[in-house]
C-alpha cells in the first residue's frame, strides 16, 4: 500500500498514550473523538433559493379616470381615498358645458330625424358624445326622454380601490385633468431581487412561494419577466412575478420572502459538514481500507440547499466519507504531506 494513500488519525493515537491504561483499553478511536460517517447518496430532490422583494400593483391593472371635457364637481360620490369602487359605479357628478351642448345637438339631430330621416347626422352627433366619454346609458337616456340633462356621470373604468382623489365637491377640473387613480389588487407582482451569480439558474427555477412578513400561509406565484438591467449599486437583477390575490391580503409596499425551485430530479449529495474548502479547491475524506484510514480525495460541489452540496465529481453513490471533525483530519492530512 501507497503509505501516501490513505493516513491513520495519529493524533488519536497520541491522546490513547496520555491516557492511564485502564482508559486507553477501553476507549477506541471512533469513540473518543466520535468519528462519524455518511454514506454518499443519490436523492430525489429540487433545488431552492430564497430571496426577498417587495408587493407591487400590476401596472395593466392600474386604471385613471381623465375626462375628455371640463366641468365642475356638482356631486361628488367617490368622496375619499382608498375606498372600494365597482366597476360602473358612478364616482361624481358634474355639469359640463361641453357635454350638454354636445347632447342638445344630439337631440336636434333625434328631431329631425324624425321628419326627414338623416342617419348619418344621428350617427355624428351620437359619436360626439362618445367621444368625450359619454355614456351609453346616459346616451340612450337623452334619447329615450328626449330631453338632454344637464349632468353628467363620471363612473369607475373598473373595481378597485382609489388611490388617488384630485377633487372634492364644488371644485373645478380641465379637460385631460386626472380625477382619481383606482387600482385592481385581484392579481399583484412581485419584485425579487436576485444576485447576479443566482441568474444562471433561473431557467431551471419553475415554482415561486411567496411568504409576507406578518401575513399568514404562502401564495403560489408565476414567473413573469427578468429585468434586462442591473442594480449597478447592489449587483441585483429584479425579477418580476404574478401571484392571484382574491383576498387582498397581499399589498403594495408588502417585503415578501420568495423561495424558488426547480422540479424534482436525482442529485448525488454530501452534507455540507462532510466538505472543506482548502485553497480554492473541495476535499471530502473517504473511508479507507482498515479502521482509522482516511483518504483525501478532491471533488466538485455545488451548493444544493442549506444542509447539502451537489456532487458533481471526485465521489460516487455508496462512498463512505467522514461528517465531523474536518479539521483535525486536514491537520493530520497536511502532516502526512497528502495535500
Amino acid at each position: 500500500m501507497n503509505p501516501k494513500a490513505f493516513f491513520i488519525f495519529h493524533f488519536s493515537f497520541f491522546i490513547l498514550a496520555l491516557l492511564p491504561l485502564h482508559a486507553a483499553e477501553k476507549a477506541s478511536v471512533e469513540q473518543l473523538f466520535a468519528v462519524q460517517t455518511v454514506k454518499v447518496k443519490s436523492v430525489a430532490t429540487a433545488k431552492t433559493q430564497t430571496n426577498y422583494g417587495y408587493v407591487k400593483a400590476e401596472e395593466n391593472r392600474i386604471y385613471e379616470v381623465v375626462p375628455r371635457f371640463g366641468g365642475y364637481v356638482e356631486k361628488l360620490f367617490a368622496d375619499t381615498r382608498y375606498r372600494k369602487v365597482k366597476k360602473g359605479e358612478v364616482l361624481a357628478r358634474v355639469y359640463s358645458p361641453e357635454v350638454l351642448q354636445a347632447k342638445e345637438d344630439y337631440l336636434n339631430a333625434l328631431r329631425y330625424d324624425a321628419k326627414r330621416p338623416n342617419k348619418a347626422m344621428v350617427a355624428s352627433a351620437k359619436s360626439k358624445l362618445q367621444l368625450l366619454g359619454v355614456s351609453d346609458a346616459e346616451i340612450n337616456a337623452v334619447n329615450k326622454r328626449r330631453k338632454a340633462g344637464t349632468l353628467t356621470d363620471i363612473v369607475a373604468p373598473a373595481s378597485g380601490w382609489i388611490f388617488e382623489k384630485s377633487i372634492v365637491e364644488g371644485s373645478a377640473f380641465k379637460k385631460g385633468e386626472r380625477l382619481f387613480r383606482i387600482v385592481d389588487l385581484d392579481r399583484v407582482w412581485i419584485e425579487a431581487e436576485l444576485y447576479q451569480k443566482e441568474l444562471p439558474n433561473l431557467a431551471m427555477l419553475t415554482r415561486f412561494s411567496i411568504k409576507p412578513t406578518g401575513v399568514e400561509g404562502t401564495f403560489n406565484a408565476k414567473k413573469v419577466l427578468l429585468y434586462p438591467n442591473i442594480d449597478p449599486k447592489a449587483a441585483t437583477a429584479t425579477l418580476r412575478l404574478e401571484a392571484e390575490n382574491p383576498d387582498r391580503l397581499l399589498l403594495p409596499g408588502m417585503y415578501v420572502s420568495v423561495v424558488s425551485s426547480s422540479p424534482d430530479k436525482p442529485y448525488l449529495v454530501a452534507p455540507r459538514t462532510a466538505v472543506i474548502r482548502k485553497n480554492g479547491t473541495w476535499y471530502a475524506f473517504i473511508v479507507g481500507e482498515y479502521e482509522g484510514e482516511y483518504e483525501p480525495v478532491r471533488i466538485d460541489v455545488k451548493p444544493l440547499d442549506r444542509n447539502r452540496y451537489q456532487v458533481v465529481a471526485g465521489l460516487a453513490e455508496g462512498d463512505e466519507v467522514v461528517n465531523n471533525a474536518l479539521f483535525m483530519m486536514d491537520s493530520d492530512a497536511q502532516i502526512n504531506g497528502l495535500y
